[in-house]
């Protein structure tokens, strides 16, 4: 049984086939294609979720599988009953669970019945591997391959940041630059762990505590700037006086992006419009947010098929 927790646990040539089957979906798309009939997807969201949840509804239904949906307090999970025996129900019945839930990985371990339910991860507080394969699939559409792909992420690494950092680094000679308010970026050990990933293809990633900077000569340019809200879904901060930290110099507006013309901006949604990013940018020529947007339905079909049939399925759209 294949699960989709991490894109750390995917191999390069995996991560590879599941963006090149996304980007092949948002391209043409299979039609009405029957690639998952007979197979009942469940659906488990204990988090609010616009983009994601109608993704994997729209993405199982359009191969003609079933579906079955579970809000916060649907399950007996609502009232203590365990993950373990949650899986343990759930397996003999459901062909794969989607899960949008708070906690680590472990968590969704738990309810995958011993390997025994394939579980794909929809966003818990560490990542957010299928927004990945998304954005992945939006960059290789406009930028004609991802290989040597600069991207700069300006704001709090998050369970987004994550996704991508993992993904980046297993994308030849790929740059990530994090810039994140001092304390509210990877430390120094995650760090590590991500460019000791991307050290086998010369893909870097390195942070930094400022904008400032990012645009002198020599620095190079990025071809994506990529923010996200400053408040992730489902978290809170300590410090109630966090936006200090952020505001304004975070944040992604015309006169962070006037060195950077051809740079194109990504943002995952949804979009606080004043904070992380202006009304300008976001809805201006530079953006690729509502493209990206469209792209989780071709992020959650590849994921799905890739769990449920592995690559011969994806090869079904990438050819």
């Amino acid at each position: 049984m294949r699960s989709l927790i991490s894109v750390a646990d995917l191999s390069q040539d995996d991560f590879r086939a599941l963006v090149d089957a996304a980007s092949a979906w948002f391209a043409a798309g299979p039609g009405a294609a029957s690639l998952l009939a007979g197979r009942v997807i469940g659906l488990y969201f204990a988090q609010p979720s616009t983009r994601t949840r109608t993704a994997f509804t729209a993405a199982a239904l359009r191969m003609a599988a079933g579906v079955v949906t579970y809000g916060p307090n649907d399950l007996q999970l609502s009232t203590g009953e365990s993950e373990e025996d949650t899986g343990e129900v759930l397996a003999p019945m459901l062909d794969a669970l989607v899960v949008r839930a708070s906690g680590d990985h472990r968590r969704l371990t738990r309810l995958g019945a011993d390997g025994r339910l394939p579980i794909i991860n929809a966003m818990n507080t560490l990542e957010h591997p299928t927004q990945a394969i998304g954005d992945l699939a939006t960059m290789r559409a406009h930028r004609g391959g991802i290989d040597g792909v600069r991207v700069l992420y300006v704001g709090e690494a998050n369970s987004t940041t994550m996704a991508l950092a993992h993904a980046l680094m297993k994308v030849p000679s790929a740059m990530l630059t994090i810039a994140a308010p001092t304390g509210y970026g990877f430390d120094a050990a995650t760090l590590g762990v991500i460019n000791a990933q991307g050290a086998a293809n010369g893909a870097q990633c390195s942070q930094v505590p400022t904008v400032l900077g990012l645009a002198e000569p020599g620095a190079g340019h990025p071809d994506f700037v990529y923010t996200t809200q400053w408040q992730t879904t489902g978290t809170t901060k300590a410090d109630p006086n966090w936006r200090t930290a952020f505001y304004p110099e975070f944040q992604v507006n015309t006169a962070l992006m006037a060195p950077w013309p051809k740079a194109r901006v990504l943002h995952d949604l949804p979009a606080r419009r004043g904070e992380e990013i202006t009304r300008q940018v976001l809805d201006g020529p530079q953006s690729l947010a509502r493209e990206q947007a469209r792209n989780k339905l071709a992020g959650a079909a590849a994921s799905l098929l890739w769990v449920l049939t592995g690559a011969e399925g994806l090869q079904l759209i990438s050819g």
